[in-house]
């Protein structure tokens, strides 16, 4: 017969028994949920043909989230960060060439593409990556005039589109030949859809700058304070020639250009003036890229981003963009790709005998 003792040393060990299994039970149910459908990050993981080793550029396209870097190993890339609210981000290769995909918290995409004819790539996961990407492979044979047109169509079709202003951007201002009001006008239908996005407003707004930017205008007047306590006027641009470029460091394309014009100050001293205008939110990581790079003329950036008074005051609205003008003022030319706008400079300031 059980002792008294007894039956309580066994009762406690099954009251421990079963304090263990709910521990363990509780440990194995949140590992699976944290790794399963709980996940508050985005996912984005893919495959390139034609890309077996190195790095993409990822920004996003409204600006909330810097620029990043994605390792591609064997052809293989995963990028995963943490979101609230759904963004555009834009990969981009080592040639310039984009690809914008949406992501959005919680959320998976899957990849698959040939680095050689991006626009036959294919994104799975989330309903707009995927309108997207049947947009861009049934226009993928078609030649500028026809797919400036097919585009126009997309944005009146989906003017809610995440996409829609990323391609008014890309295929009627930052083009050989832009078309500014065809442009504004997309906007703004663009900006009746997004009502409650105050980037689309202010995006929309900057189109009305555009107009400032004529070839043999006058460069607008404006002053202000660069990242120095260095006071700016556009009167103190009065080189043979002058640049104006507007950079921000979560747009590799606008960052790019920044050695190539450090190399041209060199070769031409005083006869070439730059200012920059950096669109960081962050104005001490703004000072220490500066400081970093060695770059000596000034740069004006107040934290404002889209509504920094000098963006406004010129005209520029995009990121790159640029304005190039004489010594009494004159714009001689603007929204200049990066190889274009170092090539005017050579041919502006030739090489001296």
């Amino acid at each position: 017969m059980m002792s008294e003792k007894c039956r309580i040393i066994l009762r406690m060990n099954k009251v421990w028994w079963a304090v263990c299994l709910s521990l363990l039970f509780t440990f194995h149910f949140s590992l699976f949920t944290s790794c399963s459908g709980d996940r508050q990050s985005f996912l984005m993981e893919g495959n390139f043909k034609g890309f077996n080793q190195g790095e993409l550029y990822i920004y996003g396209f409204d600006g909330t989230h810097s620029l990043d870097t994605v390792a591609v190993v064997k052809g293989h890339f995963r990028y995963e960060i943490p979101l609230e609210d759904s963004t555009l981000f834009v990969l981009v290769f080592p040639n310039y060439t984009e690809l914008p995909v949406l992501g959005a918290k919680g959320a998976s995409v899957k990849v698959d593409g040939n680095a050689s004819h991006l626009r036959e790539t294919k994104i799975k996961g989330i309903k707009e990556n995927e309108e997207m990407t049947d947009f861009r492979r049934k226009t993928s044979g078609q030649a500028p005039p026809e797919l400036a047109q097919s585009v126009a169509q997309f944005v009146k079709d989906h003017p809610a589109s995440p996409f829609a202003s990323y391609l008014i951007r890309k295929f009627f201002v930052q083009t050989p030949q832009p078309d500014y009001q065809t442009a504004k006008e997309l906007m703004t239908i663009v900006q009746k859809a997004n009502p409650s996005l105050p980037w689309i407003k202010e995006m929309t707004q900057r189109m009305d700058g555009l107009k400032t930017l004529k070839k043999g205008g006058k460069l607008p007047a404006f002053t202000a304070t660069d990242i120095n306590g260095r006071t700016v006027k556009s009167s103190d641009l009065n080189a043979k020639v002058n640049v104006i470029y507007v950079w921000a460091q979560w747009n590799y394309e606008s960052t790019g250009v920044q050695q190539k014009l450090q190399m041209a100050q060199k070769k031409y001293g005083n006869d070439l003036k730059i200012v920059g205008i950096c669109l960081d939110a962050d104005t001490k990581a703004c000072r220490r890229k500066m400081e970093r790079d060695s770059v000596k003329w000034s740069t004006i950036c107040d934290g404002r981003m889209w509504d920094t008074p000098a963006l406004r005051a010129t005209g520029l609205s995009n990121v790159p963009d640029n304005i190039i003008t004489d010594s009494q003022g004159k714009i001689i030319a603007h929204s200049l790709s990066n190889g274009d706008l170092i090539s005017k400079i050579e041919e502006l300031l030739p090489k001296s005998p």
